[in-house]
């Protein structure tokens, strides 16, 4: 089983623009996408792969289906700007999982999962979700529900013991440095391989 983080760039306050050369785009869509079986592309790099703009949900699942065609039975849109039916300390991600059954029809599960915001910037949040994602679709393969909430319930774990322990050594009032925000994978580990279900996904 592949999966394909298709980092190419984010969106800041609104505006999406690339951190890699312009010339991986065709490199990603052509090349990589259509033999990947897991996708994990942000609201960005969807738009950047299918050349749509995601306004609202209804346009996310099209694009998801746009990259479905390309390839991939498996695509998450880790996050987006889309406004979460929580509130706006809520962050979306989307899923869809398409598969095709013995006798040619498809099969298609979409889910909604809402995570709570961390007011802090971490490095390496995207491949432990790809690699949490490629594990727990594994275990389970026809449940792209479990899969997710177990894949953001472990990063929310992992992410609120490292802003824990980046508060406790930047000292009270003073803002952690990167450094202090390394994540915590090793101390996590309990979480990691067997996680509490704290997130929950929403079938769409």
């Amino acid at each position: 089983v592949t999966v394909c983080d298709p980092v190419m760039g984010d969106k800041w306050n609104g505006e999406g623009s690339m951190y890699v050369p312009e010339d991986l785009l065709p490199v990603y869509r052509d090349k990589v996408v259509p033999v990947a079986d897991i996708i994990t592309p942000n609201q960005f790099e969807a738009e950047l792969l299918t050349g749509r703009k995601i306004r609202t949900e209804k346009e996310a699942l099209e694009v998801m289906d746009m990259l479905h065609a390309m390839g991939p039975e498996t695509v998450v849109i880790t996050s987006s700007d889309l406004q979460a039916p929580l509130g706006n300390d809520y962050l979306i991600a989307l899923g869809s999982h398409r598969k095709t059954k013995a006798d040619g029809t498809k099969v298609t599960q979409r889910i909604r999962v809402e995570s709570p915001k961390v007011d802090a910037v971490f490095v390496g949040t995207g491949d432990l979700f790809a690699a949490m994602l490629l594990a727990w679709t594994h275990k389970h393969p026809n449940n792209l529900k479990v899969a997710c909430e177990k894949t953001v319930s472990a990063m929310q774990h992992v992410l609120q013991r490292t802003i824990k322990t980046a508060k406790a050594q930047a000292g009270e009032g003073n803002k952690p440095n990167s450094a202090q925000l390394e994540l915590r994978m090793v101390q996590s580990r309990k979480d990691i391989e067997n996680p509490e279900i704290i997130v929950k996904a929403t079938v769409l």
